[in-house]
């Protein structure tokens, strides 16, 4: 009899040792409900897969104040460049979800990257829990005042066309590939590095067109240094509304760059509603909302899961436009 209820409380005591060995570890593992009653225990960091100063790096800054004040812990945001994200990606995904390690996603790493590189390098959403979309950054086409194209038609009647792209699988890339496919128009891509130095190449008429954001064209088409030809959003943007959509010419090209807030899977979900609630508060500050103005960002504040579905939705649509109009993104 002694036999036996040694042995049961040795089994005991083993289990118990191995489920805590298992919640202490890191990895992809939920803190659990305890845990989750105490969230956040400490500083919060966003991690942004590019350099500060850009559009993501802005807004993971903008948003991570306001949730800062109604989370009662520091919010910081950690730079770490590389592969359009996907090196900050992969990193964060593998930190212990415990919701004290976040990233600002980009929807092209997730949409558009994986039709340029191998199946290795691509990200999926597969290994993160999406708390939160954030905003839309449209692409607007824009031309060079010394083109003199004023539409579409002008490009199309142009017989040695060179245009710029911020990068390989980038909406940009995507966006006039597409486009040109569809409308018939050959040129010459040169791929830059970012929408700036592919915005001072229209400027200076080394390549008649490209295709940046918003936010970056908006001061030059202000200006007259650019004339903006068209829009790749569903709808007329806002603070660009004298300028036509691809899809209302007849182009079927909704490309925009979307934002979303995510962590790795695993998150407890009291810990991730508690997260969610902690954005909506930070988007729905009178200084958010002036920051989305002041940097002509269209709010698109969804649900993770609603990020999940449209995204997903993206990718499959982007492979099936490059697949029918035999498009390689990969710079070769």
């Amino acid at each position: 009899m002694t036999f036996f209820t040694t042995r049961r409380t040795v089994l005991s005591v083993a289990a118990a040792a191995a489920l805590l060995s298992v919640t202490a570890c890191g990895g992809n593992v939920g803190g659990g409900v305890a845990d989750a009653a105490d969230f956040p225990s400490g500083p919060v960091n966003i991690t942004v897969g590019q350099a500060p100063g850009g559009s993501t790096d802005l807004i993971a800054r903008a948003v991570g104040e306001g949730m800062s004040d109604n989370l009662g812990q520091p919010v910081t945001v950690v730079n770490q460049p590389g592969a359009n994200g996907a090196v900050a990606t992969k990193e964060v995904a593998g930190k212990a979800a415990d919701g004290h390690e976040l990233v600002l996603l980009n929807a092209s790493l997730i949409t558009i990257t994986p039709l340029a590189v191998s199946e290795n390098e691509a990200v999926t959403l597969d290994d993160l829990d999406v708390i939160k979309g954030l905003s839309q950054d449209d692409y607007v086409l824009v031309a060079s005042a010394k083109s003199g194209f004023e539409n579409l038609e002008d490009i199309q009647a142009t017989g040695n066309l060179t245009y710029g792209t911020t990068g390989v699988g980038t909406g940009s890339q995507l966006a006039q590939a597409v486009l040109f496919a569809e409308a018939g128009i050959d040129g010459t891509a040169v791929p830059f590095d970012s929408g700036s130095p592919a915005l001072t190449a229209v400027m200076g008429d080394q390549v008649q067109v490209a295709t940046v954001q918003l936010g970056e064209a908006k001061p030059q088409i202000d200006a007259g240094s650019v004339t903006p030809i068209m829009t790749f959003s569903a709808e007329r943007n806002e603070f660009l509304p004298d300028t036509p959509t691809a899809t209302e010419s007849g182009y079927d090209i909704p490309v925009s760059q979307y934002r979303a807030l995510a962590a790795p899977k695993g998150l407890p979900e009291e810990v991730k509603t508690r997260l969610a609630e902690s954005a909506d508060a930070a988007l729905a500050t009178d200084a958010y909302q002036s920051f989305n103005q002041d940097n002509l960002l269209t709010p698109h504040e969804i649900s993770g899961e609603e990020v999940t579905e449209e995204w997903n939705s993206l990718r499959d649509r982007y492979a099936e436009l490059v697949e029918e109009h035999d498009i390689s993104l990969t710079g070769n």
